[in-house]
């Protein structure tokens, strides 16, 4: 990703949370990018919850939905031993995550303000 920032692992919980507190309940798009079975959408513009490092069980999840009649269940993204996760800067056009586990597997999150998408 263009205008980056690789995260220190010390910093993950601390900056996640801070992705969550800025971003919540705008859309959110979830991009598995296999290296063997190839670009997979595990959300597509759906109302963001959360994302976070849990340093315990070493995962990262992200939480879309579960906030309104039109989304009632919350749907979780798991990413087990990332070993790197990456933010973008401020001069992007789109707030975004990448993780990348321990396979090589990276998770694109690409953030949207209201109004840009579908979700309601």
């Amino acid at each position: 990703m263009a205008g980056t920032e690789t995260l220190d692992r010390s910093t993950w919980e601390t900056a996640l949370n801070q992705v969550t507190e800025e971003h919540q309940g705008e859309l959110v798009t979830i991009e598995v990018l296999d290296p063997e079975v190839g670009h997979q959408y595990e959300a597509n513009r759906l109302p963001f919850t959360t994302i976070v490092y849990d340093p315990q069980d070493d995962v990262v999840a992200v939480s879309v939905g579960g906030r309104s009649p039109r989304y009632p269940v919350v749907l979780r993204h798991m990413v087990w031993h990332p070993r790197e996760i990456d933010v973008a800067t401020q001069d992007t056009p789109e707030p975004a995550v990448r993780t990348v586990d321990k396979d090589g597997t990276a998770t694109l999150i690409t953030l949207f303000p209201q109004g840009s998408g579908t979700a309601s």
